[in-house]
C-alpha cells in the first residue's frame, strides 16, 4: 500500500507516542518485539532500532518489577513536553488558522563560527511549520508562537532568536506573498503521497476491525501522517490555495483515526497486559 516502508523507529516512535505513554511510559522488549512483528519487522531490526533510539536520548532502558519483571524501555523523561506537543499537532491541530489572529515572526542571526547552530535553527523552524520571508526572518501563524517558545528553549537555541507577534501592514497582498515563504508544492505532494497511499484502506475497512488488523493499520498510517502537521504551518483558508489537498488528507486521517485507534490500543494492552490510564 505504500511505497517505502516507514523505518523501525519511526514505528517504535509511534507505539511509544500513541499507546505505552497512556498506558504508564514502559513496555518490556520482549512485547515490543511482539508488536514489531505484528508490523512485519523482525527482533534484530528492532533491537538495532531501540540501540539508535537509546544512543539519539528517546529511549532509556529500566528494569519492571513484580509481574513486569525485565528489561523494558521507556522514553525519556524530558520528551514529555515533546510529545504532548505532538499531540496537539498530530492530533488537535487540524483547522485553519484564523486570519485576524496575526502572525509570529522570528528573527535570528547566528555567527559564521557557529554553522551547527544556524543549521539547527532552521531546521527547528522548519519542523515548527515557520516559513522564510528573508534572510534570518521566518513567519508562521501566531498560534504557533506557544510551540516555538517552548522548543527553541528546550534545544538551547533561545539565545540567537527575537520572536515578534503582530500583523502583517503590507505592502504587497499576503496571499500572494505567503506562497514564496512556504513551498505549497512540496506539502501539497506529501498530502497527495498520504491520501493516495490511504484512500484505499479507508474504502476497504469497515467497523467493527479485529484489534490486531487495526493495529497493523494504525501505526504505518499514523506513522505517515504525524509528520505532515509540522511541515503544514496550518495557514488561514483565505491565504491557500482553493484546490488545497490539505483539506481532503485531514478528513482522510480523521475517519482512519476514528475506526482505528481504539482497537488498536486495545491490541496493545491485550499484548503488553498494561491497561492505558
Amino acid at each position: 500500500m505504500v511505497e517505502t516502508a516507514p523505518r523501525p523507529g519511526a514505528l517504535i516512535s509511534t507505539i511509544y507516542g500513541a499507546f505505552v505513554r497512556p498506558c504508564g511510559g514502559w513496555v518490556p522488549i520482549a512485547d515490543l518485539i511482539t508488536l514489531m512483528a505484528d508490523l512485519d519487522v523482525d527482533a534484530p531490526a528492532v533491537r538495532s532500532a531501540i540501540s539508535r533510539l537509546k544512543k539519539r536520548g528517546i529511549l532509556t532502558q529500566e528494569r519492571g518489577t513484580g509481574p513486569r519483571a525485565g528489561t523494558g524501555y521507556r522514553l525519556t523523561p524530558v520528551l514529555g513536553p515533546v510529545f504532548d506537543e505532538g499531540d496537539r499537532r498530530i492530533l488537535g491541530g487540524l483547522e485553519p488558522a484564523a486570519l485576524e489572529d496575526g502572525w509570529v515572526v522570528a528573527v535570528f542571526s547566528v555567527p559564521e563560527t557557529e554553522r551547527a547552530a544556524r543549521h539547527q535553527l532552521r531546521s527547528r523552524l522548519t519542523w515548527l511549520g515557520f516559513g522564510k520571508a528573508a534572510p534570518g526572518v521566518w513567519v508562521a501563524p501566531r498560534r504557533l508562537l506557544a510551540d516555538a517558545r517552548a522548543t527553541l528553549g528546550r534545544v538551547g537555541l533561545s539565545d540567537y532568536v527575537h520572536l515578534f507577534a503582530g500583523a502583517y501592514a503590507g505592502f504587497d497582498d499576503l496571499a500572494s506573498v505567503v506562497g514564496t515563504w512556504w513551498d505549497f508544492k512540496a506539502i501539497e505532494d506529501q498530502y497527495a503521497e498520504f491520501t493516495a497511499a490511504y484512500r484505499p484502506l479507508a474504502t476497504e475497512l469497515r467497523p467493527p476491525v479485529a484489534e490486531d488488523e487495526a493495529f497493523r493499520a494504525y501505526v504505518p498510517m499514523l506513522t505517515a501522517w504525524r509528520r505532515l502537521p509540522y511541515l503544514d504551518p496550518g495557514l488561514p483558508a483565505e491565504l491557500l490555495p482553493a484546490d488545497w489537498n490539505a483539506v481532503e488528507a485531514r478528513r482522510l486521517f480523521q475517519e482512519l483515526h476514528a475506526l482505528l485507534a481504539t482497537p488498536s490500543l486495545r491490541h496493545v494492552e491485550a499484548v503488553t497486559g498494561l491497561r492505558a490510564t
